[in-house]
This record gives C-alpha cells, structure tokens and sequence, in this order.
C-alpha cells in the first residue's frame, strides 16, 4: 500500500496513515512528496507530475501495483495516480481528501507559521510543549474536550496520535515548502472523477472543519463510480484517530477484498 501524507506532513505521517488504517499483511511504502523532508520541490509540483512520481518510485522498487492511500492535501496526486496510472493502483483508499477546490482563508495560526518557523527557538519549544502537554496540543484539532481525553487515553490510537502531534512541530522549516504548493494545489483543482473506474473507499467525518463533508466526502462518494463511503458522525479532519473503532474495520475489509 503506497500511503501519501497530508499538509505539513513527509514520510513519517505517510506511516502513520498506514499504521492508523491499514491492516495485517500489507507493506506500507512511506515516501515525502515533493517540498517535504528531503524530496526536492523541483520532481513535481504539480499533482499530475506527483501522481507520475508514484508510480516512477513503484518502477524503482521492482512493485508493478499498489493500492494507493491519501490523507488531505495528499488526495490530488493519490486521484491523478489512479486516473493516469490504473493498471498500477488496485484500489483507492480517500481519507479526509479534496473532491474539489478548497475556499474559505486559512487558519491565522496556520498564515503565521512561516513567519515563526524562522525562529529555531520558537519551534524547539512548540516541540517539547507538544511532548510534555499532547492535551494541550490536541485542541486545535480535537476541540471537544471528551472526545480529545477518550482519544489520547485509547491504547492502540493515543500512541499513534501523540506521534503526529509531535510530527507536525518536527522539522518544520522542511515541510514549508511542500505545504504552501499544496494550499495553491487546494486553491485550483478540479478532477473528473467520473473517469475513475477501479474500487475506491471515501473515509470523511461529518464535521470536518477544514474539508466539509457536504463539499468533499459526499461529493466524492457521490461522483466516483461505485465508491464506498465511510460516513464518519460528527468526525473532524482527525477522524481516523477520533472514530478509528468505526473506520478501521471498514477500510481492512475493503483492502482484504482489493489488495491481493
């Protein structure tokens, strides 16, 4: 399963995505894509030549297909891969992805990164405040103070959700560049879904703050032919983590019916 990472991600949150919903029996290629901790900008801005990058990486590691695996920003090139690449994707796997352009300003927090990730000093301290406190850390993306206790208490995703916490105040002047192309990605994509002709399961939450359900999950169940969808209720961006006893299942029995 080649597993692509969101915004402010690279391979480590590639991982995760597969350790957080994948399933026995797999191997999980875990690449950076372009613009995120050593993958140089110049081998693909765009998602088509990231799509071509996927499949030049499964060339080079002697795998003929995979069924590819995208979370947020990394859904427009896990799309053009299946679209320009299907003898090569066995099945599509959506979680919290694009079906269309993003609107709506980002994040103040998010507009200031760039600016305080010149500070080292700034960046080491949000790093051990993310180990010391993952509480605190998690409000941003789980503001619902039971679920954020349930989820960082629970013993097979608090682990794996402490780790991407800690992930995103990691290396972060290396994961700039790859965020902001993806944001002007966000800004200006259009796919023709109904070209997609191979298994696909959506996973969204139905309270994604950051992609709404309406515009994005149910659209993409919607306008792919035959995709599933995994209807995460009242999930955030973080859903996976948040509602994993409902999602998890769901995408281990699609991949044991697509992945061999």
């Amino acid at each position: 399963m080649l597993c692509l990472h969101g915004a402010m991600g690279g391979w480590d949150q590639s991982l995760l995505l597969g350790q957080t919903v994948g399933a026995p029996g797999l191997r999980y290629l875990a690449p950076s894509r372009p613009g995120y901790l050593g993958t140089p900008m110049a081998s693909g801005h765009s998602p088509e030549e990231q799509a071509d990058l996927c499949a030049a990486a499964l060339d080079a590691l002697g795998v003929p297909a995979a069924v590819m695996m995208a979370v947020s920003g990394g859904g427009p090139p896990a799309i053009h891969f299946a679209l320009r690449h299907p003898s090569r994707c066995r099945a599509l796997v959506l979680v919290s992805t694009l079906a269309t352009r993003m609107e709506g300003r980002l994040p103040l927090s998010f507009r200031l990164l760039p600016l305080l990730a010149r500070f080292p000093g700034f960046i080491d301290r949000r790093a051990r405040a993310a180990g010391r406190d993952p509480e605190r850390a998690a409000r941003a993306s789980i503001p619902d103070a039971a679920t954020r206790a349930r989820t960082l208490a629970d013993p097979i995703v608090g682990p794996l959700f402490r780790e991407l916490l800690a992930s995103t105040a990691h290396r972060v002047p290396e994961r700039l560049e790859g965020t902001f192309n993806d944001v002007r990605i966000s800004r200006a994509c259009e796919f023709p879904l109904e070209a997609l002709r191979l298994p696909t399961l959506v996973v969204h939450g139905t309270a994604d703050r950051l992609l709404p359900f309406e515009r994005h999950g149910a659209e993409l169940a919607r306008r792919i032919p035959g995709a599933a969808l995994v209807r995460a209720e009242g999930g955030d961006h973080v859903a996976i983590y948040t509602h994993h006893d409902v999602i998890q299942p769901r995408v281990a029995a699609f991949l044991a019916r697509h992945a061999s």
